[in-house]
């Protein structure tokens, strides 16, 4: 089959965060250097959300990074590049401000606008509204040289064909519901809290938060400032929250180099270095916060005024929504104990987990290689091990690397250098 190569994508990115984001900064910077051959590298991105957003619903007021602004998608690969956090800032002429604030932590607010106004910069590459429905290998001479990529836009669901020479995914990460949780009116993930909570009447009597994690902790404090009536239950299965484990040598493990050694590691280590750092990432609250919240529930207990109440050591075992409330079955674990409350709202803050690339690559499944553990295998570029007939490129951006690549994988630690080192593999292949 005869094709024509000019109207070939060099790079398709599906999903626009910060990963993909970090891409095109990294392609573009890559600038009159391109493909081995010299020529520019094209690129397009598609995302199914209307617009450029990042986990929208925790803007808290307040609420700051955890990580260092020097982590933004650029400034750990290329310090110069007209794209960070400090170039930003500069364009908003808020340098000095930010230095003056003396941290290296800017709002999570702050941040957002900093990820909208770089995706700002890419808008003549980037197509919202739009999802990959498909993706269906080009074979010429026996070899699949390209991708053909099936794209819906908007409620029409109208389709179009874009065909590329190397496909990166980077799907991001969908909130996670205990088995059996349906989201409702009155039941809802952590990821929707800004606007689900306008819902919530001022005069609410009871909210509960199921997690322990930083997101749990910050929706427990959020609904305890803005519902000053109303008692609010912290429901985990652990004795008090876990605090992040943020220390200086512990955090060498988000470091570039330490995704050299986790690649050459054996399973067997990868597993147990996931769980020996697991406290720098999961189910961990900030310090600060946690302290904060013990201050509020024993200053209520002096006062003799109990709204903040820390429900440790116990699940969640029913839920039955009625018209104006949740009757919530809570369980004691060490005895068993159970009893019921009528709560206005109820949010899980249980967390996110990696979107399963296997059911866009289903029709290129075969070609795809698979490790020990039913996972796809990864080269140290984070481009899909492949069988030989398989000429194009298929990169993996984010948290579904993990498992290869270590706990930086799905962070913003390490996204301006992993960006980069997928725009070069691109570049050199």
């Amino acid at each position: 089959m005869k094709i024509d190569e000019q109207s070939v994508v060099d790079v398709i990115g599906i999903g626009v965060g910060p990963s993909n984001l970090a891409l095109a900064i990294s392609l573009e910077e890559l600038g009159a250097d391109g493909d081995a051959d010299g020529a520019p590298l094209t690129m397009h991105f598609f995302e199914k959300q209307a617009g450029f957003g990042w986990h929208r619903g925790m803007l808290l007021e307040g609420a700051t990074m955890q990580v260092s602004f020097l982590k933004d998608l650029a400034t750990m690969r290329n310090p110069m590049s007209p794209y960070t956090f400090m170039a930003y800032l500069k364009s908003k002429d808020r340098i000095a401000d930010f230095i003056n604030s003396r941290t290296l932590f800017p709002f999570r607010v702050e941040f957002h606008d900093y990820l909208t106004w770089v995706a700002h910069h890419f808008n003549n590459v980037i197509s919202y509204g739009a999802e990959v429905v498909r993706i269906s290998p080009v074979v010429d001479d026996g070899l699949i040289k390209f991708l053909d990529l099936e794209v819906q836009f908007g409620d029409s669901r109208e389709s179009v064909i874009r065909r590329t020479r190397n496909l990166v995914i980077g799907t991001g990460l969908t909130p996670r519901l205990p088995t059996g949780i349906e989201e409702s009116p009155r039941i809802w993930h952590s990821s929707r809290l800004l606007e689900r909570a306008e819902a919530i009447s001022p005069g609410a009597r009871r909210l509960v938060v199921v997690g322990a994690g930083q997101s749990a902790a910050e929706v427990t404090e959020y609904f305890h400032s803005r519902f000053p009536e109303a008692e609010v239950h912290a429901v985990f299965s652990r004795y008090g929250y876990s605090v992040a484990d943020d220390s200086p040598f512990t955090n060498a493990i988000f470091d570039p180099k330490a995704v050299d050694e986790f690649f050459v590691s054996p399973p067997d280590l990868k597993r147990r270095l996931i769980g020996y750092h697991g406290g720098t990432n999961y189910s961990v609250v900030d310090l600060d916060l946690s302290t904060s919240l013990y201050r509020a529930s024993y200053q209520e207990r002096v006062l003799g005024n109990q709204r903040l109440l820390m429900r440790n050591m116990t699940k969640v075992v029913a839920l039955d929504e009625r018209a104006d409330q949740v009757e919530v079955v809570l369980e004691y674990l060490p005895d068993g104990r159970r009893d019921a409350i009528e709560a206005d709202a109820v949010v899980f803050a249980t967390g996110y987990q990696a979107n399963d690339p296997f059911p866009l690559l289903k029709e290129i499944a075969s070609e795809c290689k698979i490790d020990t553990r039913g996972q796809l295998a990864l080269e140290r570029d984070y481009r899909v091990a492949t069988s030989d007939s398989m000429k194009c490129g298929i990169y993996l951006h984010g948290a579904v690397s993990e498992h290869t690549h270590g706990l930086a994988a799905g962070l913003l630690s390490n996204t301006a250098v992993r960006a980069g080192e997928i725009a070069d593999s691109i570049s050199t292949r």
